[in-house]
């Protein structure tokens, strides 16, 4: 995909607070630090549209990205080991529960798996939420530099069938260091909001 233009609109608490408006809408999901703000700055081709930490748990609002004036990518509080206290916690679920469920516009979920790492039981239990609701879903194993070919192809074997990713479902190996795996994560997002 061409992008023209890529900008930040918004953070949101919630589904009152969502931009208003019927462009559809792509969600960046996972846990804290498994790189949603990388792949984001990596498909616009812009390296701090969407801040990047090294600290878990930076993400706390939902944010909304407009890309090319006709759709927002969406970028999720991250679950999992960010350093927060519990009550927060339970707020970003609620949060991110809310807008899965009741947004509208959405029209897909990319879900973010670490490919070094098998995924966790959040992970299972987000993709297994996706896949209830009907909500379609692409699966992107990360960080892909950091590993061998072989290794990779072996750890995304292993998230495939730890996800019950069913034949077809997509799994897309990918690094914001290389650009492994951009045209395929663009593909899924032109299939859905076409």
């Amino acid at each position: 995909m061409k992008i023209t233009s890529a900008e930040f609109i918004t953070s949101a608490t919630g589904l009152d607070a969502c931009p208003a408006g019927s462009r559809p809408e792509v969600a960046l999901a996972g846990r804290s630090n498994v790189g949603k703000s990388s792949l984001l700055n990596t498909l616009v081709n812009r390296r701090r549209l969407a801040r990047t930490s090294s600290t878990p748990g930076r993400t706390q609002l939902i944010n909304f990205f407009l890309i090319n004036s006709s759709f927002y990518l969406v970028d999720l509080p991250g679950y999992g080991f960010a350093k927060v206290p519990p009550a927060v916690k339970a707020r970003w679920g609620t949060m991110v529960e809310g807008y899965l469920a009741g947004r509208e516009q959405l029209r897909g979920v990319i879900l973010l798996v670490d490919v070094r790492h098998k995924p966790t039981n959040n992970d299972k239990q987000m993709y297994a939420w996706l896949k209830h609701y009907g909500i379609p879903a692409a699966v992107v194993a990360t960080k892909a530099d950091k590993l061998s070919r072989g290794r990779a192809m072996q750890n995304l074997a292993a998230a495939r069938a730890a996800l019950s990713l069913a034949e077809g479902d997509p799994l897309i190996l990918f690094s914001a260091v290389t650009g492994q795996g951009k045209e395929q994560v663009w593909d899924f997002i032109t299939g859905l909001i076409n």
